[in-house]
């Protein structure tokens, strides 16, 4: 029988004391809460234990690159057996750190740039994966079962107090951050100055313990910029069907686009073809996204009344600064974008999210995990369902109801585009998702699927569109996906009866049927056919980065 005045011996400032310790051991290299340059390394040794869960900033576009540079150079007899968690895997010392031994275990969500070499380590037994996550997902693990002892992250500025700046790209660190400083872990930010007053205060010096000035700017990558001199006619034709068949159908005004050409290409064709829909201040007014320099033409034309920021991009800094009423700005000017709040708003707030992927089966199920590369999907799966907490009505959703029931509700808008074949030939459409087999590989629980079929309610290829909300049956949603997927393995299995059929009963819809020409999908409709006429649009604002740079 445990009693009572035993159990008031128990401490529970654990975890206080043990931080309390490790900040002391560093105190013979420490200026106050700056941390040399040149002592970084050394410094990490004594913060970081064997076998502590680290979380190390590297998402979609900003990396804590020189505390992962610095970390990988660390003494694996001192620090080792680390569980990592990495939302997105994109530098080689993110993998190099498993190689010498100083990390053990790692939960990430993408791994686009490693996705090869993280597969190949896994074979060979140099890795041990947790999980595959959504971005989400992950953060909301940060504080329950992945809580962090140590946080490495990024920052633009400091004050010699710990205050951070984080500029335009606030991105994830305040989630990186609160999960591990309110549970008495180590946070250590790098960044590129400190200074003696910020324009803003992004993160208080309360959550912050060590800053380091790096030896150079984290690494940040401009990629969400898409040069319209890429886009084909083929996405331009698609382009034309998404807002005919879909946006216009649908009366979609709050959304989420992906990454890809094919959405590049609507946004561009805004402000030409379907402004000659007379479809301005019906559709595509609210947006939760990064800021796509291909936006500026339909920003600038009035189409978009906001847009919420996942991150920034590279050379739209002075271009958001000016156009204050679109983006949510501080009061210096600069944007303030975070991941996690555009990760909620892209599940809950909006109305429809479009993206692209590299595999679908015949029953709608994607996934760009493929064989021999563990990819990963970041926040697409986030974005890519019907979240069922959803409440709130729109026009959109509401016009997804299938159903009379009295308890009926709308399903918001998931729309798969894609070519139905890929580059060296690959068919798009499969019987089997090569992610089964990933599965295996990567001796993971689950199939790495990016979005359920279940999920999907539009499927846009060059072929046409197949409203898979309105099927009834896996037979039917069957047939309307080999309708349109040309001569994959999957569309050769399509009866043109059967087709005709579907588009009777308006199951699927050709270009035709949506009143498109072929012949007119020129990219002569693009509001800005290259990078140079973007920065004309933009009053000279958008400054690009120089590898997009023609001129």
């Amino acid at each position: 029988m445990v009693l009572i005045n035993d159990l008031n011996k128990k401490s529970w400032t654990t975890r206080h004391d043990a931080k309390k310790k490790r900040i002391e051991s560093v105190q013979n290299l420490v200026d106050g809460v700056i941390i040399p340059t040149t002592k970084i390394v050394e410094a990490l040794e004594k913060l970081i234990q064997p076998g502590d869960r680290v979380v190390l900033e590297g998402n979609n576009q900003k990396q804590a690159s020189f505390l992962s540079q610095s970390l990988v150079q660390v003494n694996p007899k001192k620090v080792h057996d680390l569980h990592m968690i990495i939302s997105s895997i994109s530098r080689p010392e993110h993998l190099d750190i498993f190689e010498e031994g100083i990390a053990r275990k790692i939960d990430f969500s993408y791994a686009g740039p490693q996705s090869l070499r993280i597969a190949q380590m896994i074979e060979d037994g140099k890795i041990e994966l947790g999980d595959l996550h959504t971005y989400i997902e992950l953060y909301g693990r940060l504080f329950v079962d992945l809580i962090p002892s140590v946080a490495l992250v990024a920052a633009d500025k400091a004050d010699r107090h710990g205050n951070l700046y984080s500029g335009p790209n606030t991105e994830e660190t305040p989630t990186l951050v609160e999960a591990t400083a309110f549970r008495d872990g180590i946070v250590i930010v790098q960044v590129n100055e400190i200074v003696d007053e910020l324009p803003r205060v992004d993160i208080p010096s309360s959550w912050v313990d060590f800053i380091v000035v790096a030896d150079q700017p984290y690494e940040l990558e401009p990629l969400f910029t898409r040069d319209p001199r890429h886009i084909t006619d083929i996405q331009i034709l698609q382009a034309m069907m998404v807002i005919r068949g879909i946006y216009e159908k649908h009366g979609v005004k709050s959304l989420n686009h992906g990454i890809g050409f094919n959405t590049a290409a609507i946004e561009l064709l805004l402000p030409t073809y379907a402004e000659s829909l007379g479809l301005k201040g019906k559709i595509c007014t609210n947006w939760v996204l990064n800021p796509h320099p291909t936006l500026i033409p339909a920003i600038e034309s009035g189409w978009v009344e906001s847009v919420h920021c996942f991150g920034g991009e590279l050379g739209m800094e002075k271009y958001v600064e000016a156009r204050r009423d679109v983006f949510f700005t501080g009061k210096d000017g600069s944007l303030r974008s975070n991941r996690t709040l555009a990760q909620l708003a892209g599940q809950y707030a909006v109305d429809l999210f479009i993206g692209s992927t590299l595999q679908m089966d015949a029953l709608g199920n994607s996934s760009t995990v493929t064989k021999g590369r563990v990819a990963g999907y970041g926040g697409a799966p986030n974005m890519g369902h019907d979240p069922g907490g959803r409440r709130h009505s729109s026009n959109a959703w509401y016009d997804l109801m299938t159903s009379d029931e009295p308890l009926a509700r709308g399903k918001k808008l998931v729309v798969q585009v894609a070519e139905t074949f890929q580059e060296a030939n690959k068919p798009v459409f499969v019987e089997s998702l090569d992610a089964i087999k990933v599965k295996d590989q990567a001796k993971l629980a689950v199939a790495p699927v990016m979005i359920y079929g279940e999920d999907v309610t539009h499927v846009v290829t060059e072929e046409g569109i197949a409203y898979l909300y309105k099927s009834d049956s896996s037979a039917e949603r069957r047939e309307m996906i080999a309708s349109i997927a040309g001569v994959t393995p999957i569309g050769m299995e399509h009866n043109p009866k059967t087709a005709e059929r579907l588009r009777e009963r308006g199951l699927i819809a050709t270009p035709e049927d949506l009143k498109i020409r072929r012949a007119d999908a020129k990219r002569s409709l693009l509001a800005a056919k290259n990078i140079d006429e973007l920065v004309q649009l933009s009053g000279g604002l958008y400054t690009p980065p120089a590898k997009f740079r023609s001129w």
